[in-house]
């Protein structure tokens, strides 16, 4: 097993960003890194409501699905793992207080031009967005909060998937 940072070897490590910055894939590949187990906040809440993202936003709205997902975050009682964040989480404070008590969060950066090339449908993706906001919009909202919020930050602007796990592992031993 790697040796890690002993303030973080007993914690978990969430991963926020924007869709599309890679934090699905790289969870995975840095939970088997760390021989960590992997969680990913989307697919929790997904089989707990049993419905899609997408479907969620469009049965329920913006609002509500903001505080299923805050509710299910908030909720996750885990010990050594990676967490995926949904990429609205940092939208609920009760989420967010919970990831920063029990996690080290990384911030996956990535600028807004990679961004536009990554994410093509953010309605079948199940994407939180006002309605009227561009992609644009939603970038300039949020990526002060990641900023806010985490205690590493990486630009994956330009690095591959195992780039970016190296990056993620050297910042954490």
């Amino acid at each position: 097993m790697m040796k890690i940072n002993k303030n973080i070897a007993h914690k978990n490590i969430a991963l926020i960003g924007m869709p599309a910055a890679g934090k699905s894939s790289v969870g995975r590949l840095l939970a088997e890194k760390l021989n960590f187990e992997f969680i990913d906040s989307d697919d929790l809440i997904q089989s707990g409501e049993g419905r899609t993202l997408a479907e969620i936003i469009s049965a329920k709205g913006l609002s509500r699905f903001l505080e299923i997902e805050e509710r299910h975050i908030a909720g996750i009682r885990a010990h050594r793992h990676v967490i995926a964040t949904g990429g609205s989480a940092v939208y609920g404070k009760k989420a967010m207080d919970h990831l920063s008590r029990t996690c080290t969060i990384l911030y996956l950066s990535i600028d807004l031009p990679g961004l536009l090339k990554r994410l093509s449908d953010i309605t079948s993706r199940g994407v939180a967005i006002k309605p009227g906001k561009t992609i644009e919009d939603l970038y300039a909202e949020r990526t002060p909060l990641y900023d806010q919020y985490c205690d590493i930050k990486i630009d994956c602007s330009s690095l591959t998937l195992e780039q970016v796990v190296e990056q993620a592992v050297a910042a954490l031993i």
